[in-house]
């Protein structure tokens, strides 16, 4: 293992000394004292796991080591919404966690299928990072200042309906790559990219950002911005892992993304569905907006509910029921003539 990003700041009074975090070149065998997180690869995905890791190991004065995972969405070069649903980048760290491979893993929230996965639970969602979406443009244009007829490049299909919904006259390009990759092309032969301002943020690239989208004018992908920590659920109630799991969890962005989920579940929507969600938490009420719109964004079909919630209630129970109570309001309005519903999951 070699050094990779260790806490600077020193423990709170009383605290555990904290820990170190390393990443590994291999793999790493299980041990007393040490805890391995798997992650994928890229940049992003590295960043914010040794975020999380860095919390880990202040919180239970563990040793933290990094476990590189190579997914199938990884090294697939075809669209996001042929690859096999949302589970493409999720599917090989849950594999390597119910094998023993690794004790943690991290994930992209929006990444994670809905339908539960036998043997390994939800353990938290930290503090919520931006969850819109960011155009980042040649010359620091905005999406109303871009040329008519501007060549701007996605590879979610959501995205790509909310800009033809604002600007019809944008010539849109299916994109694929890392965040370094589809920025490239700004230069090269796209005026401008969309890409996730969370992303962006946590790699230090928010100066490629010339705006950031309103969430009322284009809602993100549900779970947009938020980290899904999952382990085993066998493993839920060891001390150490209740305290990990307990100083990452995050009572309202686990709500909000509970909230979210339900409603891409009762939609039954894949990667292909262009589908904007997003839920809130403000006093006591948690609200959650979503819109449904057709592939080419000539149409759009928005449903909104709310619901009392405070931390000290079940965490599933409310939000959950929140996500389906929007969802059927859009199904009984004609959702599945605008979108691809019924896919993977």
């Amino acid at each position: 293992m070699t050094a990779f990003h260790a806490p600077a700041s020193p423990a709170p009074a009383g605290a555990a000394t904290p820990g170190s975090v390393t990443r590994a070149a291999g793999a790493v065998a299980a041990a007393p004292g040490l805890l391995r997180i798997g992650t994928r690869g890229s940049a992003l995905a590295v960043s914010q796991t040794t975020t999380v890791a860095e919390a880990i190991a202040r919180a239970t004065g563990v040793d933290v080591v990094l476990v590189i995972i190579t997914t199938h969405g990884d090294v697939s070069r075809a669209p996001l919404a042929q690859l096999g649903g949302t589970g493409v980048f999720v599917s090989a760290l849950r594999e390597a966690l119910v094998a023993g491979e690794c004790d943690l893993a991290v994930h992209s929230l929006k990444d994670l299928p809905t339908g539960p996965c036998d043997g390994i639970t939800l353990g938290a969602v930290p503090v919520r990072a931006d969850p819109r979406d960011a155009l980042c443009a040649r010359d620091g244009m905005t999406l109303a200042t871009l040329p008519i007829g501007a060549r701007v490049g996605t590879g979610s299909p959501r995205r790509a309906a909310q800009l033809l919904a604002r600007r019809p006259d944008l010539q849109v390009s299916d994109i694929r790559g890392n965040v370094d990759t589809r920025l490239a092309r700004i230069t090269d032969d796209l005026d401008a990219v969309v890409l996730a301002a969370a992303g962006l943020d946590r790699i230090g690239r928010s100066d490629a950002i010339s705006e950031r989208f309103p969430l009322h004018a284009a809602p993100p992908a549900p779970g947009q911005g938020a980290l899904a920590i999952e382990v085993r659920s066998t493993d839920v109630a060891l001390p150490v892992m209740r305290r990990a799991l307990a100083a990452l969890n995050d009572p309202r962005a686990r709500a909000e993304a509970i909230a979210e989920r339900a409603l891409l579940g009762t939609l039954e929507a894949g990667c292909a569905a262009p589908i904007g969600a997003t839920a809130a938490v403000e006093g006591g009420t948690l609200t959650l907006s979503a819109t449904v719109y057709r592939l080419d964004g000539s149409e759009q079909l928005t449903a909104a509910a709310s619901a009392a919630w405070d931390a000290a209630m079940p965490d599933a129970a409310a939000p959950t029921e929140l996500g389906r109570r929007a969802a059927e309001e859009l199904l009984a309005r004609g959702a599945e003539q605008l979108a691809p519903l019924g896919g993977t999951r």
